[in-house]
Parts: structure tokens; sequence; C-alpha cells
């Protein structure tokens, strides 16, 4: 029963971190246009925009934010292995559950941080320092949701570090498809 729980939890975690992952990929073609743009308009019609590189900028914020729980679902980030690999399973499921607490305490911070930025953003019209000067209050959102989202999922990976260290079995049996 208590299986059957955990699995459903770390499924609907990884559905979730998924698709928010794919989406902010599909950003970034919008990226990679916006940056030809300005390429073209600045070295072919000597005409540079006002906007692109703060949208670029942000955009790029949105694109690794965003993707940071992707990466931690797919074990993409990088790991220290020097002491890692010459450990038993268990030992490496405790290295696992230590530094996702540490991970989930840090982006707890973050995403205080964000909401406290958010408010003064709103409060303050607090706006990009150039010459489109945008509004930064979106990328308070942002920052709050990807430290939240990426918390979740580090959450997650203890529940299955966790349930490994304590039952040596799995929790769940097969990787997530990309489908």
């Amino acid at each position: 029963m208590l299986k059957k729980i955990l699995q459903t939890i770390c499924i609907v975690i990884d559905k979730f971190t998924m698709w928010l992952g794919k989406g902010a990929s599909y950003l970034m073609p919008i990226l990679a246009f916006i940056v030809a743009f300005e390429v073209v308009a600045r070295y072919l019609f000597d005409a540079p925009t006002i906007w692109a590189y703060d949208l670029s900028l942000f955009l790029f914020g949105y694109i690794a934010a965003l993707g940071g729980a992707y990466a931690q679902q797919r074990k993409s980030h990088i790991n220290v292995d020097i002491l890692y690999i010459s450990v038993s399973p268990k030992v490496k499921n405790i290295f696992n559950i230590i530094s996702f607490s540490l991970g989930i305490f840090f982006l707890i911070i973050v995403f205080k941080m964000g909401i406290i930025k958010f408010n003064e953003a709103i409060e303050y019209d607090y706006r990009r320092q150039s010459e489109w000067a945008p509004v930064m209050w979106h990328f308070w959102v942002m920052l709050s949701v990807a430290s939240a989202v990426f918390a979740i999922q580090l959450f997650r990976d203890i529940l299955e570090e966790g349930y490994h260290l304590f039952t040596g079995l799995p929790l769940i049996e097969k990787e997530i498809k990309d489908d």
C-alpha cells in the first residue's frame, strides 16, 4: 500500500516536471530567432533593437531555471564521482538524501527571496536598467516557480532514495519515457 502511494506521488511529480521541462525547451527556438533577428538588424541594416538583449536574457533565464528540475529528473546534473563510485548502493542513497536535502534547503531560500523580490518589484515598479526598461516582476515569479518545482523534484528523489535505502528494492521499476 505504501509503495503504491509513493509510486503515485513520484509519477505525478515526474509527469509535471517533464511537462514543465519540455515546455521550457520550446522557448529555445524563440530565443534563437530573437538573437538571429538582432544580429541581422544590427549588422545588415544598422538598426539594432532596444528589446532583443533584454528579451533574450529573460528567455535564457527561463530556460535555464525551468529546465533545472527536468535536468535533475534525467540525472543530467554533474556529480563528484571521486567517492560516489566507490561506495555501496546504500551509502549512495545516504549521499543522495543528504545532497538533495541541502538542495531543498537552498531552493526554499531562493523561493522566499523570489517572493520578496516579486513584491518589491510590484511595489516599486522595478525595471531592468536598459533603454527598453522592461518590468522585472515576471522574472521573480519564474524564479519562485522554478525553485519550487526543483525542490519538489528533489523531494520526489528523496522518497525514491529513502525507499531503496530501507527496503533494498527500487521504488520505480522503469525509467520515465520522454513520450
